[in-house]
């Protein structure tokens, strides 16, 4: 009574091949290569990204630095009040 799910088309000229779940390994050779790979992809992207996030950070912390001015009271304003 029909084909079961992993048999559902036919597909010629291509291989496939598979393990069982238990004998697969989960992170293959993951420890000895993460160092390096993370130091790598470190270097390759730091010109990349840190003039931007410090540039963003020069325009927030001014623009912050801007509204606590225009918050603020002129003193010049009531110097002649009594």
């Amino acid at each position: 009574m029909g084909r079961h799910f992993g048999n559902l088309a036919r597909i010629r000229h291509i291989i496939t091949f598979s393990l069982p779940h238990f004998e697969q390994k989960a992170f293959p050779n993951f420890f000895p290569d993460a160092l390096p790979n993370t130091r790598r992809r470190f270097r390759g992207l730091f010109f990349r990204v840190v003039p931007h996030v410090v540039l963003v950070y020069m325009v927030y912390s001014w623009g912050n630095y801007v509204h606590e001015q225009s918050k603020r009271k002129n003193p010049a304003d009531y110097e002649n009040d009594e």
